[in-house]
């Protein structure tokens, strides 16, 4: 059957660079990066008063030094497995509509990442029930994310997964998200959250060892759908729905300092 690899286009909010270890094959993606900002400035906090309290919102600083925290998610549109069948994913088409949870891993047919990508997929309506899609990325084929998701767990494959695998075999996406390992042109294990409006509020990236936590994912998607709601309160260290939230004043913190 003949398939036709969609062109990712990525529109990137800033140039970043790449990291480190392994190797593997060629499709087609292609990447276009445009600069946001037009002027360099440094990185501050503004301050910004409310009727109850001061919130602190981070703005970015020049062209070159522009953080992926706080910015629109470079854009891309590019080809992806989902339900054994090849479809086109955008990344914009979310906004407005849902958070996204982007994650990227280094190879299909390895060892951490099926432990991952199923993770995340028997997690799923937990997401779902967040208003949350979750994306997983790699640099194979769509072919070869096909051939995994149709080989059964027990022999080291995935199943069939309840989210879309995308494929950059250009590298074009990882290295718009900054997690590209160059010499080896494959990914990190790259985590955005991405807010309905297209910017990321999360980002952690892993080296190639180290697997991720789907807990620590959902806790942190948690806090952020928590303090979009609330904006005049932030989420002190391992907050969890329920718990006490902080006002972000010298005044209204001291209500938390003295009930915990």
């Amino acid at each position: 059957m003949a398939c036709s690899f969609a062109a990712a286009t990525v529109v990137s909010s800033a140039p970043t660079p790449a990291a480190r270890p392994l190797a593997v094959a060629p499709q087609s993606v292609s990447v276009s990066r445009s600069a946001v900002a037009t002027a360099a400035r440094p990185l501050r906090l503004v301050a910004s008063r409310s009727a109850r309290a001061t919130r602190l919102v981070a703005r970015a600083g020049g062209v070159d030094d522009l953080p992926l925290v706080g910015n629109k998610a470079p854009d891309f549109e590019a080809e992806a497995v989902f339900d054994q069948e090849f479809i086109n994913v955008k990344l914009s088409d979310y906004i407005g509509k849902k958070y996204v949870v982007l994650f990227f891993y280094p190879l299909d047919f390895t060892f951490v990442c099926p432990t991952e990508i199923t993770a995340f997929s028997d997690r799923y309506e937990e997401f779902e029930k967040l208003n949350t899609e979750v994306l997983g990325v790699s640099i194979d084929s769509v072919f070869s994310h096909l051939a995994w998701v149709q080989t059964d767990r027990k022999s080291g494959g995935l199943g069939d997964l309840k989210y879309p695998l995308i494929s950059d075999v250009t590298k074009s996406i990882s290295k718009a998200f900054g997690v590209l390992i160059p010499d080896q042109g494959i990914a990190l294990r790259g985590l955005f959250i991405i807010d309905k409006e297209g910017v990321i509020q999360h980002s952690t990236i892993n080296n190639l060892a180290i697997g991720r936590s789907v807990d620590e994912t959902m806790r942190t998607l948690q806090a952020l759908q928590y303090v979009q709601e609330n904006p005049d309160e932030v989420c002190p260290a391992g907050w969890k729905p329920g718990e006490r939230s902080m006002k972000p004043d010298p005044k209204g913190s001291k209500e938390y300092f003295a009930a915990v």
